[in-house]
């Protein structure tokens, strides 16, 4: 497990983030740029799809909460990017306990509160399988 600071990753693209609360959105954002990651963040699952349908920049990973607001969910998010994107990594995070078998094929659950290494590690071990 790596340490917040401790190690860099080099990354072919940015991840996204969509978080409808600004403190944990900012956190995350703070976190992840600590470990060398470009971070591009929503506050709704719909602005995140449009920006990847539009968007030329490569994206490596999403990381999204269940229940932000508007008409996409979190996890129609996370189900509409593995079908169209298979490449990209998704976690899903929430405050509520889903049910794993509920959960898109290939995609993480992190449950709320996570810890700053959870996320870390999580992080890491889906953009650096080998290591």
């Amino acid at each position: 497990m790596i340490a917040r600071g401790e190690r860099k990753l080099s990354l072919k693209g940015d991840v996204i983030i969509v978080e409808d609360d600004d403190l944990l959105c900012n956190l995350m954002i703070e976190i992840l740029s600590d470990i060398g990651v470009g971070c591009i963040a929503f506050g709704t699952a719909d602005d995140a799809l449009i920006y990847l349908l539009q968007s030329h920049r490569a994206c490596t990973m999403v990381i999204a909460d269940h229940s932000v607001p508007w008409q996409i969910s979190g996890s129609d998010l996370a189900k509409m990017v593995k079908e169209k994107w298979p490449d990209i990594a998704v976690i899903l995070t929430s405050g509520h306990e889903l049910n794993a078998s509920k959960l898109p094929p290939k995609v993480w659950f992190l449950q709320k509160p996570w810890a700053v290494d959870s996320l870390v590690s999580t992080v890491d071990g889906l953009l650096n399988p080998s290591s």
